[in-house]
């Protein structure tokens, strides 16, 4: 990773309040997201997703942090207040929970904007001189000071992150933007259908990474006027970034990694927004060289974890072996006369005698019964799947059971739809 040049960031950062936005509902997970908003979901087996912004906060520098909540946030909370509250704000650091409250207007928070806008006296208060604004729900891995320092010296109002991606990739799911020699956006546009090619790689868009710099009057000013305007969605993305672009100095920050060579490389982001993307990036993390290092203890990927013992594997014969390859296994797990092949089993996963699983990810606490086999598929937390049963094999099958299927054919299991089987079968007998 790119490292940045640490007295002269140092000096920005101080004067940086980072806000993650982590209310997001995130209705592309479907059931996956039906008890947590999207930033609290499991990831990597150890961590959620609001881990990894986080974790960039601290590593960059930045000690002020305020988190903006909303969807079903008691997970969320939860994990913040468990894994992220040992600062110190007699140090001038601290982790701040915002959750909808309406302190301005009795709306909750109706876009990105107005959650900033409706919490205007807690950015006034500490009087930073840049505010940077941060998706809470996206894996990578970033220094952020390298866009604070690209910000400053390019005297820009307003920097926006952006990212090379695949133009079907970003179709209807990213802002797009032009950006001229310069480093100045042009052009921007909220999830266009046909997002233009970049001229100099054609297939590929520069895509928004939902992460901003703002100066912070600029961003009190632009908060102010947006809240006036009626026909307003009150989003950065839709509303406040557009109008910018004509009359002021909006920078793109085109995130990159530097080879050991010197050379830029394409960095390793997901938005894990979909059950596809979520599974996808997971078993990148099994790969023997991943391109997510969450073992580079140069930059620790920080979180809660529940004390628990290592994990086990028993029974070593020919007929009942317990054992994982290819596979990430967490603090809990007992691997019990079981197979597991190309997998992620977060803490206290039991994988019992007989079962297999592979290319699969069980969230924590999930029970694998004997004889059962599993592939292609995401286990939701606390899911008993019974013995015998076969997931992933047969996708009619799998819909008959209630099980959601995807079109590239990963299977989402939770304990409800296990319980509404088992009612089902009851009901028919």
């Amino acid at each position: 990773m790119k490292k940045s040049d640490t007295r002269y960031i140092s000096r920005l950062t101080k004067d940086t309040l980072a806000i993650v936005l982590a209310g997001g509902r995130g209705s592309r997970l479907h059931e996956l997201t039906s008890l947590r908003s999207k930033p609290a979901v499991h990831f990597g087996g150890k961590f959620r997703i609001i881990d990894f912004p986080l974790s960039n906060c601290i590593n960059s520098g930045i000690r002020k942090i305020g988190v903006v909540t909303q969807y079903k946030a008691h997970s969320l909370i939860r994990h913040l207040v468990r894994g992220w509250g040992h600062f110190k704000n007699e140090l001038g650091e601290f982790i701040e929970i915002l959750p909808a409250s309406q302190q301005i207007s009795n709306d909750w928070y109706q876009g990105t904007a107005d959650s900033l806008y409706q919490n205007l006296g807690f950015i006034q208060t500490l009087a930073p001189k840049y505010i940077m604004i941060l998706a809470g729900d996206q894996v990578y891995q970033m220094d952020y000071g390298d866009m604070l320092a690209e910000h400053v010296q390019s005297g820009a109002d307003l920097s926006v992150a952006c990212i090379e991606v695949p133009v079907e990739q970003a179709a209807g799911a990213f802002g797009v933007m032009t950006v001229n020699e310069d480093g100045r956006i042009t052009a921007f546009e909220e999830k266009p259908p046909h997002p233009k090619e970049l001229t100099d790689k054609p297939g590929y868009t520069l895509a928004s990474m939902g992460n901003y710099i703002f100066n912070t009057e600029f961003l009190i000013e632009q908060l102010l006027a947006d809240a006036e305007k009626q026909d307003s969605c009150h989003d950065f993305g839709a509303n406040i970034i557009p109008s910018s672009i004509a009359d002021f100095n909006v920078h793109g920050f085109r995130f990159r990694d530097r080879k050991d060579d010197g050379q830029d490389k394409m960095p390793y982001w997901r938005d894990v927004g979909t059950l596809d993307s979520f599974w996808e990036a997971n078993m990148d993390l099994v790969a023997p060289d991943p391109e997510l290092n969450i073992y580079d203890r140069s930059w620790p990927i920080w979180t809660y974890q529940e004390q628990l013992p290592p994990a086990k594997f028993v029974f070593n014969n020919e007929e009942r072996r317990g054992q994982a390859v290819d596979s990430m296994v967490s603090g809990g797990c007992i691997v019990s006369g079981g197979k597991v092949s190309h997998s992620v089993l977060f803490s206290n996963v039991r994988v019992n005698s007989y079962s297999e699983v592979n290319s699969s990810v069980l969230l924590p606490n999930v029970v694998v019964g004997r004889h059962a086999r599993i592939q292609n598929a995401i286990i939701d937390s606390a899911s008993i799947i019974p013995e015998h049963m076969e997931i992933g094999f047969d996708a009619e099958y799998d819909k008959a059971r209630g099980f959601r299927i995807t079109d590239k054919g990963t299977v989402l299991v939770t304990q409800q739809m296990l319980t509404k089987y088992k009612e089902k079968l009851a009901s028919s007998l």
